[in-house]
């Protein structure tokens, strides 16, 4: 009884060990891919002097429904 409670017992302690080790390796960005902005000037690390509608329109459509080959 004993061993198989302690057997459960590291089974379960494994599981959450790796559960957390999973969750911090989704939250780092990829090798070699940047952070996804939101849209918006406001969110530019070093924002256009000039902003208008068009490039706020253009500035939140990108990437449209594909992106590029790179992506």
């Amino acid at each position: 009884m004993r061993k198989r409670l302690l057997v459960l017992f590291c089974g379960v302690t494994l599981g959450l060990i790796l559960k957390g080790l999973s969750d911090a390796a989704a939250r780092r960005p990829a090798l070699g891919h940047q952070r996804i902005r939101s849209a918006g000037r406001r969110e530019m690390d070093a924002p256009p002097p000039t902003w208008d509608i068009v490039d706020e329109q253009a500035d939140q459509s990108f990437p449209a429904s594909d992106p590029p080959g790179t992506y």
